[in-house]
C-alpha cells in the first residue's frame, strides 16, 4: 500500500513538501542523539559547552532507508514513481546540529532577506534533468518546534528554479541560485517530533534558522537520487 494519501500527494505537487510523521521509533532516534552528542565532546545539560553555533559531523553508521524507516522508504518509492528508479537510498549518522545559531539576535521570521538560501548539491552541476537529486530529505532525530532551528524552507521555490534551469540549458554552478529567493512569498519551518521526515522537491530552496529554543537541534538531509535523469517529455499513466 502506497504510505501518502492522494492529499498528502497533492499537497507535495503544490508546496514541493511532505512531512511523514514516525517514521522512525522514538528510542532509536533517541539513542543516536545520545550517540552524536558524545561525538561532539559537548555537554547536551550545559549550554556553556556548547562552544560552537553550528556542527556538522561526519557519517560514522549507514543505515538502509528500509530497516530504519520503512514508512519513508515506500514514501520516497511512491513520489519517485517505483524503487526502480531510484538508487537504494541510505542513511547515516550525518547530524547537523544547530546549537544556538543567531540565539544572540532579536528572531526574526523567514523572509527574502534571510541569510543562506540555496539549492542543494554542491557536488555536481545543475540541469533541469539532473539525475542525482530525485529528492531531499529532513530526518529529524529530536523534537524541533518552531524558532528551534527548524530548517527555513521557500515552498513556492520550486517553480522558480524549474524556470531558472529551463532558460540555462547549459546548465547552473551550485551557487547560482541563492538570488532567486527574491521571487518567493511563501516561507515555512520544517518543525517535527523525533523520527519525523519531510521529503522535498529537489529544487525547494531553502535556510538554516536561528534557534532560540536552548535546545540543540539534531537532523540529517540525505539525498535520493534517480537511476536516470528526468524525462519531463513522456507520457504520464495516471499512477506517475
Amino acid at each position: 500500500m502506497d504510505p501518502l494519501s492522494a492529499a498528502e500527494v497533492e499537497h507535495f505537487l503544490q508546496f514541493g513538501f511532505v512531512r511523514i510523521t514516525d517514521c522512525i521509533d522514538r528510542d532509536f532516534c533517541a539513542a543516536q542523539v545520545r550517540h552524536g552528542w558524545e561525538r561532539t565532546g559537548y555537554d547536551p545539560h550545559d549550554p556553556a559547552t556548547w562552544l560552537r553555533d553550528r556542527l556538522h559531523l561526519s557519517n560514522k553508521v549507514f543505515w538502509p532507508v528500509g530497516q530504519v524507516a520503512p514508512k519513508a522508504e515506500a514514501a520516497i518509492q511512491q513520489l519517485c514513481g517505483g524503487a526502480e528508479r531510484i538508487t537504494p537510498p541510505g542513511w547515516s549518522d550525518a547530524f547537523i546540529v544547530n546549537f544556538h545559531i543567531d540565539a544572540d539576535r532579536p528572531w526574526a521570521e523567514p523572509s527574502p532577506s534571510t541569510v543562506g538560501w540555496h539549492k542543494d548539491g554542491d557536488f555536481f552541476r545543475h540541469f533541469l534533468d539532473s539525475p542525482e537529486q530525485a529528492l531531499l530529505t529532513i530526518v529529524i532525530w529530536q523534537d524541533v518546534a518552531a524558532r528551534g532551528g527548524a530548517t527555513f524552507i521557500a515552498a513556492d521555490s520550486v517553480p522558480v528554479v524549474a524556470r531558472h534551469l529551463a532558460a540555462h540549458p547549459e546548465g547552473c554552478h551550485p551557487h547560482d541560485f541563492g538570488g532567486l529567493i527574491r521571487h518567493c512569498r511563501d516561507f515555512r519551518q520544517a518543525e517535527g517530533r523525533a523520527g519525523d521526515v519531510y521529503l522535498l522537491h529537489p529544487f525547494m530552496l531553502h535556510a538554516s534558522s536561528p534557534n532560540h529554543s536552548g535546545i540543540a537541534r539534531f537532523i540529517t538531509n540525505p539525498t535520493v537520487s534517480f537511476r536516470e535523469s528526468m524525462d519531463f517529455d513522456r507520457e504520464l499513466s495516471h499512477q506517475s
